[in-house]
């Protein structure tokens, strides 16, 4: 018998997959297990940002408490700091702004000054288990637009300033130096477009002011100096200055006695900022003190200095030791020596800085025992070449005071100096004392010899100068047979050369020249014979420098000690 199959069904053996309605649940598994996964994904994020707000949350209170305590426990004194953020980046992320740290005075209270630490911007990162930890340990603080205002020294009962506190020495108890507990331990700051204001205790007078665009401080711990690298602004001649050395530790009560101490190097700085100088400056050198008075020592270089009175370059060198007083606002050179050519000269004295006009008013004591009068010359008058050659000796006032005329212009001399030997490079100068000399000497048939040497003369007096003119008080003028007495004065342009005087030779008119003009002269020799000299006439040089013009000048000679009066004597 054979079995027929029932109707609608197959007689063929069914697979898997080929039961009937498979197909719709190929559509509908999948499906279903992406909108669990996807739900599963909506509550992990949900579940994420209720976990990260509520730590940022109350990870925020105690961070800024954190850095609050730390801060208050360091400086002592108050703190204010109104905006601090948290956020999740890498770890934990703080940022602060407008954070303001005050001055402490002796009592232990905040003083009612302005703030001695502003700071525009701070920012951290620390892992998220250091929340946990105390301290909280930084690597790295960012600090940008820093202002440090240092307020004058304190004054005592009687009004005097207090003297500056001992110099300090880093106490191995920190907890001594450091009283508080400290909640974050940071190991570097790094700042960003700095100043330090440091006050005086002069009425009116702007503070010092240091401009530092880059700033590195290491191993920042209590009570110990910090190795700090910096990078301050030169404001003229324009430049940075590149810095490294130690700074603190900080002293909160008296912030201008903390220590600082290093090297620095200060290089390509362009001196024709200043009005009539010129020339590329570098320098290297090491200070050392406290911010409210530093002592420098260093060396400068300028290979092609140059005076706008001459525009001559010459290579010129500086030794200096500098004291930098904040007190005063002043700095001290003590002292400077300056080398060129075959010349040098030493100066003492001071660098003040004026409010009215602004600038730098500089006062020197100077002298020169070591240097030629051509180097001089070379280095201060546009004549080429200069007009006398000889060593020379000098002792002078010097002031150049602040204001927008040029150098020479602002340029104040006031002193004395000594040429020995010294040769004119004029040969119609140096002619003509040749010529007077072996006259004065009584051998005037020598004048017209072949081969002469030029005979070396001295001078020596009294200058001053003043507006680009150079005026001399007294002025004497000495060769073999020959000596002279002058006043005049000449400008640095070489425009202006007018000199009188009276000149005094050892032989007699008579005796200056030959033949029958020696004969003709000897009745009037003894009208020209005074105070023991052979022969007395006043004389006058006039012109200018490259073309002087000699001549008698009796109309001159009863005048002589009016006008010799009317031009003030240096002292």
């Amino acid at each position: 018998m054979t079995l027929l199959p029932s109707s609608g069904q197959s007689s063929l053996p069914q697979h898997e997959g080929d039961h009937p309605g498979s197909s719709s649940m190929r559509g509908k598994g999948p499906g279903k297990r992406w909108r669990w996964i996807l739900l599963a994904l909506l509550l992990f994020v949900v579940a994420g940002a209720i976990f990260v707000n509520y730590f940022v949350s109350h990870a925020l209170p105690i961070l800024r408490a954190r850095v609050l305590q730390t801060l208050s426990a360091r400086f002592k004194s108050r703190i204010e700091l109104p905006d601090f953020n948290v956020s999740l980046a890498n770890g934990l992320a703080v940022r602060g702004t407008n954070l303001k740290i005050f001055r402490q005075d002796e009592s232990g209270s905040a003083a009612a000054e302005p703030a001695i630490i502003s700071v525009q911007e701070f920012r951290f990162q620390t892992g998220f288990r250091n929340l946990f930890r105390t301290p909280t340990h930084v690597d790295t603080v960012y600090i940008r637009g820093m202002v440090v205002d240092i307020p004058q020294r304190k004054q005592g009962e009687s009004g005097e300033l207090a003297s500056p506190a001992k110099e300090k020495q880093p106490s191995t108890n920190s907890q001594a130096q450091w009283p508080g507990q400290f909640s974050i331990i940071v190991d570097k700051l790094v700042f960003d477009d700095t100043q330090v204001l440091i006050h005086t205790h002069k009425p009116g007078k702007a503070p010092t002011v240091l401009q530092i665009t880059k700033l590195m401080l290491k191993n920042v711990g209590p009570g110990q100096p910090m190795p700090f690298q910096a990078t301050l602004i030169n404001p003229r001649p324009m430049g940075n200055i590149q810095s490294q050395g130690l700074f603190g530790p900080f002293d909160e009560t008296e912030p201008r006695d903390t220590p600082v101490s290093g090297a620095y190097s200060f290089s390509h700085a362009d001196l024709s900022t200043f009005r009539g100088i010129s020339g590329i400056l570098s320098s290297t050198g090491s200070y050392r003190g406290t911010l409210g008075k530093i002592e420098a020592d260093g060396a400068t270089d300028t290979p092609d200095f140059r005076l706008a009175t001459s525009g001559h370059p010459v290579a010129l060198h500086i030794d200096f030791h500098a004291i930098v007083d904040g007190t005063d606002g002043d700095t001290y050179l003590q002292p400077v020596v300056a080398r060129f050519l075959k010349s040098s000269l030493t100066a003492n004295g001071k660098i003040i800085r004026t409010s009215e006009p602004h600038g730098h008013d500089l006062e020197l004591e100077i002298v020169i025992d070591h240097a030629r009068i051509e180097d001089l010359l070379q280095l201060a008058v546009k004549t080429e070449p200069p007009v006398i050659s000889g060593p020379v000796v000098m002792n002078t006032q010097m002031s150049l005071p602040p204001g927008p005329e040029s150098v020479e212009d602002r340029l104040k001399l006031n002193g004395s100096f000594k040429i020995l030997d010294g040769i004119f490079s004029n040969d119609k100068v140096q002619d003509r004392i040749n010529d007077l000399s072996l006259r004065a000497q009584g051998e005037p048939q020598l004048v017209k010899q072949e081969g002469n040497v030029p005979i070396p003369s001295d001078l020596n007096g009294t200058f001053r100068l003043d507006n680009g003119t150079m005026t001399f008080s007294e002025l004497e003028f000495s060769a073999p047979g020959v000596r002279s007495d002058v006043h005049g004065q000449y400008s640095l342009d070489g425009n202006v050369f007018d000199f009188h005087g009276t000149l005094k030779l050892k032989a007699k008119l008579s005796q200056l020249t030959t033949g029958w003009k020696s004969i003709l002269l000897k009745p009037v020799d003894p009208f020209f014979s005074k105070d023991g000299a052979g022969t007395e006439v006043p004389f006058r040089v006039s012109g200018t420098r490259s073309e002087p013009h000699f001549g008698l000048d009796f109309g001159n000679k009863d005048n002589k000690a009016d006008q010799s009066e009317s031009v003030p004597a240096a002292h």
